[in-house]
């Protein structure tokens, strides 16, 4: 037992440097996938393998934590969730870098920082766009350093790192680069918080017990630590939280920058936690059903997009709810008299849906 015991405090740190720190830092094909716990060699799961592992936690592990930003987490979640938007636009997102990539030559010293760094630090703007330089300067010095391929915390290259950092300075400055992915990142930001939207109200309201790490309340787009570890301005949320209770969901989402879209989905998931009964998971039919994620909780229901998609275009898309009761929608106040329910209609005000009867 004493062994073993060791052996347990030696493990986790083991693979925490090994792995999160280290790996991790170096494999980044896609970086949101390269977060504490997960597997950067799985592009997400299908909407039947989700409902399938609802169903085991439910029944094995009914209380464990449901956590989508920690103190510990590479990027927060809403950097992630911009960020994933790149699986689906491979074309155009490899075009995209090879045309920041010649841009940016000019600034590299001595050909350095190589690729791989150059890669990181593209996924990074997009994902935690708008940041100033020295945040990005801070993030980027830090990631080469767990990587430990160019330089390290215990053996620092000064060469790599001055010229990493005269690179990062560089394209900041550069008007013309900073114009380019502005057109790119913008359009990304909306969609990206959609996706944020539908994280969050999954986390709300699946199998376990969901955490809202400080300050992710509203939109979280910090990076690692110490950038995660900055001071939360809860006044704000608190003037914040007083103010949605006399808007409407359309005010809400005028207010989309301030993260109050996100905040409202917090407030209202939380408070019909008490009426969940068992998961279960909604048909769903129509052109793009394979796009959304709908189930029950005894007399709250959910249904989310996996992807960001224009109003018009899920088409005949429909999701069947038990019919034994009228349902409204908690997002909205929209009341549902009727089954099936028109995905256009459902996310007509509101991007995710959280209905209760």
């Amino acid at each position: 037992s004493e062994f073993v015991m060791q052996f347990q405090q030696f493990t986790g740190p083991a693979m925490a440097k090994g792995v999160e720190d280290t790996a991790f830092y170096n494999f980044n094909r896609l970086v949101s996938l390269n977060e504490v716990g997960g597997d950067p060699g799985e592009f997400g799961v299908s909407t039947a393998e989700f409902h399938a592992w609802c169903h085991r936690i439910e029944s094995d592990w009914p209380h464990t934590m449901l956590a989508s930003s920690t103190h510990d987490t590479k990027r927060g979640e809403d950097v992630r969730a911009r960020i994933n938007l790149l699986s689906g636009m491979p074309g155009l997102w490899s075009e995209t870098v090879l045309r920041w990539a010649v841009r940016n030559e000019p600034l590299k010293t001595g050909g350095l920082p190589d690729r791989n760094t150059e890669y990181l630090l593209y996924q990074t703007l997009v994902g935690a766009w708008p940041i100033d330089a020295d945040r990005l300067k801070a993030y980027m010095l830090k990631a080469v350093r767990e990587a430990k391929r160019r330089t390290s915390w215990t053996s620092q290259n000064a060469e790599f790192e001055n010229a990493l950092e005269h690179f990062v300075e560089g394209i900041m400055a550069n008007c013309e680069f900073l114009e380019d992915a502005r057109a790119f990142i913008e359009p990304l930001v909306f969609p990206g918080r959609v996706a944020s939207l539908a994280q969050t109200l999954l986390k709300l309201t699946a199998p376990g017990i969901p955490d809202t790490y400080q300050g992710s309340e509203t939109w979280d787009l910090n990076l690692v630590d110490p950038d995660n570890r900055r001071p939360v301005d809860f006044d704000l949320r608190r003037r914040l939280m007083d103010s949605l209770a006399s808007m409407t969901v359309e005010e809400t989402m005028q207010r989309m920058d301030e993260g109050l879209p996100k905040l409202w989905v917090v407030k209202q998931a939380l408070s019909v936690r008490e009426k969940f009964g068992p998961y279960a998971p909604l048909p769903v039919s129509g052109e793009a059903q394979d796009e959304v994620v709908a189930f029950s909780r005894g007399d709250v229901a959910v249904i989310v997009a996996r992807s960001a998609r224009d109003i018009g275009s899920w088409g005949d898309t429909t999701v069947d709810l038990p019919s034994r009761k009228n349902w409204r929608n908690l997002l909205t106040g929209d009341e549902l008299a009727q089954s099936p329910v028109s995905l256009s209609g459902l996310f007509l005000r509101f991007p995710v849906a959280l209905l209760v009867c």
